[in-house]
């Protein structure tokens, strides 16, 4: 008889090491998640008012953005990709002639980064549709600004009536009119 209980308590501490096994397994994935969670939510929460784009940029795409900006807003406010289509930017890169302004295009590689950037966060353009130059033309700042009574003519400089920022490429910021 006593090799029959040595029997039973051998087996029934069998059966729960693989629910304890179970249970520490549980534990250490619950508290390796959490952990995850923490270090992931600290490196991605930054504030708002610190991202300033409209888009949070990718490390990948910061020296494209950064080429866009100093090639493009020392003459004028640098606008979000998303406001025109990818073919207006590939065109506005690609042309000497811009706005009526004789300018030197960028060449290689920096084209090439400021293209990934526009290219990016731009948004396609429809088949049948004609391609903007004009930000008033474009349907994606119309769609950007939905109950948005725009000021006519629609101009690049009249962003900073809204974005007060915009001229630090910053169009999270509104006017207080806006921020209501």
């Amino acid at each position: 008889m006593s090799n029959l209980v040595k029997r039973k308590a051998r087996t029934s501490s069998l059966n729960r090491r693989p629910l304890g096994l179970i249970f520490i397994i549980l534990v250490w994935s619950l508290a390796m998640g959490w952990l995850l969670a923490l270090a992931t939510s600290a490196h991605s929460a930054t504030p708002t008012a610190e991202i300033g784009t409209v888009d949070v940029i990718p490390p990948g795409q910061k020296l494209g953005q950064e080429l866009y900006l100093e090639n493009c807003a020392t003459c004028h406010i640098g606008l979000p990709p998303a406001v025109l289509p990818s073919q207006t930017w590939r065109n506005l890169l690609q042309d000497s002639q811009h706005y009526g302004v004789q300018i030197k295009p960028l060449i290689d590689p920096p084209r090439t980064l400021v293209w990934r950037y526009l290219s990016t966060f731009s948004r396609s353009q429809l088949p049948d549709e004609e391609t903007p130059y004009r930000v008033r033309n474009s349907r994606y700042f119309k769609a950007l600004h939905p109950k948005v009574d725009l000021p006519r003519p629609v101009q690049i400089n009249s962003c900073v009536s809204c974005h007060p920022s915009a001229s630090q490429y910053n169009f999270r910021r509104l006017s207080a009119e806006w921020e209501k």
